[in-house]
């Protein structure tokens, strides 16, 4: 894929630099490629020159450093013109104010309300009905099965559990499900071209504008209605504020527990061993999750905060102005972290709780107690009903979606039993 701002490299700093494939065609050598290049690797993202850390201890670190920002504005190709609207990523990085796009007390306002409507007290009120969800979707599963047997995983059952839980938080009425669905997916996929992905953004913000209006003028017990509505003495969110949590909201929320379900499974079937494990009750399924999150991250790269100043990180310096990108695949996989077996998948690995895939310091993910609860659901219910559970294809054959931030699949075919 070619993009007008190959030219953006810094003269001089262009050696040794990976370029992202758009199209995920090889993510584990891609992984390798990044941890082995060093704490810090130059990347090539369609064209446009970043870092990336690639080491957990070094990431921890700079995720809490004030002198990387959110605000795009510090970012120098960006104030230079050198990257516009036309730069097909540049929606993952602008996307609307939100607090995924400001830090420092702002960041705090933004987020403040989501955090409260996602306290472990509100999750497990709503586990019922989230375990009534994945009881439904299992039904749906077994009768989706086609003449051979074989039915989608993800379509059927991993796809629509994440939404339909974030849509009830969100007082999101299900008849728009699939078509949120649809949007997401050709938002970040790279296929679409760059006026439909602009006009996606258009329509999603159309859409949640529309759903904010509606709650302000008949709120209800939702995380919509809760942004709407000040706290005492608060300041109020505005409307863009409240759309720009709920787009990015809706995206993370669903997105990441697609992610998190499918490569559990897809690892534990690659693992019979271990899944016997967990199946005979040796070992809890917090393992399995943690594991999976650790080795095989539901986000790959997260996009992008800015250097306000030069800063040294090991052998390399970040110039003010730069892009510095998380690799959360090749973080997973630190050898300093986790050991010289860390390209392995293992369950009773010591230190599969002690990754950062849902990142670290003020901007961890607010949805990560949420995701971890309905893969806590979804896989045991999942192996309970169907114990037979098999791919009905080759592994080698599961093919990525062509989505540079995120590890998901096109389809997960499999046999129940």
């Amino acid at each position: 894929m070619n993009c007008p701002h190959a030219e953006a490299a810094p003269a001089g700093r262009n050696a040794g630099v990976i370029a992202i494939d758009p199209m995920v065609q090889d993510l584990d050598g891609e992984t390798v490629r990044l941890r082995d290049a060093g704490v810090l690797a130059r990347i090539d993202l369609l064209g446009v020159p970043a870092w990336t850390v690639t080491r957990h201890a070094e990431a921890r670190q700079l995720l809490v450093d004030p002198r990387l920002v959110k605000d795009i504005d510090a970012w120098g190709l960006w104030r230079s013109g050198v990257v516009t609207r036309a730069w097909p990523l540049i929606g993952m990085i602008d996307a609307g104010r939100s607090m995924f796009t400001v830090d420092g007390a702002e960041h705090r306002r933004l987020r403040t309300k989501t955090s409260q409507a996602l306290t472990p007290r509100r999750l497990e009120a709503i586990r019922p009905e989230i375990e009534k969800f994945t009881a439904e979707l299992l039904d749906a599963l077994d009768a989706a099965q086609g003449e051979d047997g074989v039915v989608d995983l993800k379509a059927v059952f991993a796809q629509p559990l994440p939404m339909k839980v974030v849509g009830m938080l969100m007082g999101v009425d299900e008849s728009q499900h699939a078509m949120l669905t649809r949007q997401y997916k050709a938002f970040f996929s790279m296929l679409t071209p760059q006026d439909e992905r602009l006009a996606l953004l258009t329509e999603l913000d159309d859409f949640y504008i529309d759903l904010v209006r509606e709650k302000t003028a008949r709120p209800t017990d939702d995380l919509t209605s809760a942004l709407i509505q000040a706290e005492e003495g608060g300041e109020p969110l505005t409307e863009e504020e409240v759309v720009g949590n709920l787009k990015a909201m809706v995206a993370a929320g669903h997105e990441t527990t697609i992610g998190l379900v499918l490569n559990a499974v897809r690892a534990l079937l690659a693992h019979p061993d271990q899944l016997r494990l967990v199946l005979d009750g040796e070992i809890g399924w917090d393992a399995v999750i943690e594991e999976t999150l650790r080795w095989d991250t539901p986000t790959t790269h997260l996009l992008m905060r800015f250097a306000t100043e030069d800063m040294a990180v090991g052998d390399e310096v970040i110039r003010k102005g730069e892009g510095v990108v998380i690799s959360y695949r090749a973080i997973g996989r630190d050898f300093e972290q986790h050991g010289p077996d860390a390209d392995a998948f293992d369950i009773t690995r010591p230190t599969r709780n002690r990754h950062m895939t849902f990142g670290h310091g003020p901007h961890i993910c607010p949805g990560a107690a949420l995701s971890r609860v309905e893969a806590g659901i979804a896989l045991p219910a999942l192996f309970a009903r169907f114990p037979g559970l098999r791919l009905a294809v080759p592994d080698e054959e599961i093919t990525r979606l062509p989505v540079m931030t995120q590890n998901d699949m096109a389809a997960f075919p499999v046999l129940l039993g």
